[in-house]
């Protein structure tokens, strides 16, 4: 049998030659055996150590013939974790009592004394189940987190320019390879789009894809949210939650925004990528990795290894292959397939039948050098479609579009209404840093989540 087969066992029972005959025989069998003589310290243990199987006997000092107090810790352990396995100990005139532990939720019973063999059939047979839990745990998870981060209602990379063909052509190239991938862009110009093909076209795409907003991440909760943690590790942890990098075991993990993350979290990520292994918050035991990991940003990060703000040796870690992708102002060409491809879903989603957009406004859409790239140009016919009486869709349709002239000196404010003041700084922001959300947020004093609400309020 395999050494680390049934994993962590934790044996509680007030009869010392028990415990040290159980931990003789199991030690060659588990990764390790925690002996207890006292039942009290259960808590304790359950709050330090993650165990695959618990032995707990029925009977102890303070009661020995009855079983209850065997059904007490039973019940503490089933509160603490529901999904704990549990094996009974108990005497051969106790096993109607035993029986009513299984009702309370123990996997099962042995009976002293017992025969070696048969405890460890019982014992890997239950690691097995425990193995089992931890799989459907980890599957509910990940499909709850996959549909919260899974938003995207158009899947695939349109355009035909020499640029996204260049583009295409390196996904074609390594994705089915497990070269670790940094997708550089401007905000809005489809870098998650890229990572998800990368994924579909892998030998992972049976497997999970799983995205992080790094941005989004303060330093108090990165390590939670990217290794898990158990329940207890801290006030609110009401119960067990795998990490992202977990949730993304044997399939593609996509870290976005990974330049905005400080030189702190750039060593914490850093050792877990070397070490390929993580502990989630509240335990010592590691867990081995397994991720194809892509990274995107539209930060400099060659300028900013330069300026000591981004580590050289992770930039080695993630870069093994890297994909531009270019500002949509730079394939204009790409416009029309994407505007048409936009316009065909939201006709459908708003039930407005199927609108056109006319020459001269295709025309305007090309000559704007839209700073928010695709997902500006997205949001645009969104708008348009909703607003628009006609079925052909005009120039004036798109008047929110108009190009900002440069200002000089004092910025002027034509109105005192608060929501227009509120939308033209809004607009000179985006305009300063040629539509980085993240500098745009950071410079107005707002979260990104914030300035995204915004920019949905004013139609920017």
């Amino acid at each position: 049998m395999n050494e680390t087969k049934i994993g962590k066992i934790l044996i509680v029972d007030d009869d010392e030659d028990i415990l040290l005959a159980a931990k003789m025989l199991l030690k060659r069998y588990a990764a390790s055996v925690t002996i207890e003589k006292n039942p009290k310290k259960i808590p304790f243990w359950l709050n330090n150590e993650t165990f695959d199987v618990i032995l707990l006997d029925m009977n102890f000092s303070e009661d020995t013939t009855s079983g209850k107090e065997g059904l007490q810790w039973l019940q503490e352990i089933m509160t603490r974790d529901p999904n704990a396995v549990v094996i009974m100990i108990t005497a051969f005139g106790d096993v109607e009592t035993a029986v009513e532990t299984l009702k309370l939720g123990a996997t099962d019973f042995v009976l002293k004394p017992w025969q070696n063999e048969k405890l460890v059939a019982t014992i890997s047979a239950a690691a097995k189940l425990r193995s089992s839990y931890n799989e459907v745990k980890n599957l509910k998870a990940a499909k709850k987190q996959l549909e919260q981060d899974i938003n995207l209602p158009y899947n695939e990379m349109l355009g035909e320019s020499a640029a996204m063909k260049n583009v295409k052509s390196i996904i074609s190239k390594v994705a089915k390879t497990d070269a670790n991938i940094l997708i550089l862009g401007e905000n809005g110009t489809g870098k998650e789009l890229v990572a998800r093909a990368l994924h579909r076209e892998s030998l992972r795409a049976e497997r999970d894809f799983v995205g992080v907003d790094m941005g989004a991440i303060s330093e108090s909760l990165f390590e939670s949210e990217l290794y898990g943690y158990k329940k207890g590790a801290f006030t609110d942890a009401k119960e067990d939650r795998a990490g992202r990098f977990e949730l993304a075991n044997k399939g593609t993990l996509f870290l976005d925004e990974i330049g905005n993350l400080s030189l702190n979290l750039q060593s914490k990520l850093l050792a877990v990528l070397q070490n390929r292994e993580i502990k989630a918050l509240g335990s010592n035991r590691p867990v081995p990795i397994d991720v194809r990991l892509v990274c995107a940003t539209n930060m400099p990060l060659h300028q900013m290894i330069k300026e000591n703000r981004f580590r050289q040796d992770l930039m080695y870690r993630i870069n093994t292959v890297e994909i531009y992708l270019p500002p949509l102002r730079e394939r204009g060409e790409d416009i029309p397939l994407l505007a048409g491809h936009f316009l065909t879903a939201y006709c459908k989603k708003y039930n407005k039948g199927l609108k056109k957009i006319s020459p001269q406004a295709m025309q305007k859409l090309q000559k704007y050098h839209f700073p928010g790239n695709v997902r500006e140009l997205q949001h645009a016919i969104e708008r348009v479609v909703i607003m628009s009486d006609g079925m052909i869709i005009q120039p004036d349709d798109f008047f929110f579009l108009n190009q900002k002239p440069e200002t000089t000196g004092e910025n002027r404010i034509d109105s005192f209404n608060l929501d227009d003041v509120e939308k033209s700084v809004i607009d000179q922001a985006l305009a300063k840093y040629n539509g980085n959300i993240t500098k745009a947020a950071k410079d107005l004093g707002l979260t990104r989540a914030s300035l995204y609400r915004r920019l949905e309020k004013y139609g920017l």
